[in-house]
């Protein structure tokens, strides 16, 4: 694992690219935005957003994804990798919801985590964009291209975030979407695009092509 000092000069180079970056999930609220973060499980933004877009149209509270249902709910999602299992989820985490919080999303990390299909991850995306805090959401993109770029000594998700929280909280906020972008449009997982990577010098990886 790289000094503090190193990692933050990596991530200064995304600060100044992007110094605001921006989940590229689409919702309307807290609520759609938990839906939405576990449809994207296993599957792309883009394809959430595609399935989503007239789904949140017309139901983006508990109570009227409740009234909707499970099997049109199916219908909505269906293009979603997993989406039944999904969809009982949602259903089951939206009548918690409405039983115990009054159809609200509590800012209770607890609760949030002991929702159907909700886990560390998903729980620190949202508080991550929803409440704007530095919480790291360690994804794929995230746990591959810590080891990648030394960010972290650690292979599981919960160490290699234990690894990135010891980083200064402004550091935190925008960790996980810098990481994500990189990973989705530059540091490919099959085809690293090494030839427009910002941070090529500071990549030690034994593929790199450059």
């Amino acid at each position: 694992m790289r000094k503090i000092s190193e990692i933050c000069q990596i991530l200064d180079v995304f600060k100044s690219l992007d110094s605001n970056p921006k989940s590229e999930l689409e919702f309307h609220n807290a609520y759609t935005l938990l839906v939405a973060i576990v449809l994207s499980a296993q599957s792309t933004d883009k394809g959430v957003n595609k399935a989503t877009k007239e789904l949140f149209k017309i139901a983006d509270t508990p109570q009227k994804i409740l009234n909707l249902g499970l099997d049109k709910l199916k219908e909505h999602i269906k293009t979603i990798g997993l989406y039944n299992n999904k969809a009982k989820n949602i259903i089951a985490l939206s009548q918690i919801l409405v039983d115990k919080c009054n159809g609200e999303i509590p800012h209770n990390r607890e609760i949030i985590e002991s929702l159907p299909g909700v886990g560390r991850k998903t729980a620190n995306v949202l508080f991550n964009v929803w409440w704007n805090e530095p919480t790291v959401a360690v994804d794929t993109h995230v746990l591959r291209l810590a080891k990648r770029l030394e960010l972290s000594d650690n292979d599981t998700p919960l160490g290699v975030e234990e690894d990135l929280n010891k980083l200064p909280d402004e550091y935190k906020k925008h960790l996980n979407h810098w990481l994500v972008l990189f990973g989705r449009y530059t540091c490919k997982a099959q085809k690293p695009n090494c030839a427009e990577c910002p941070i090529a010098n500071f990549c030690k990886s034994s593929d790199k092509k450059i």
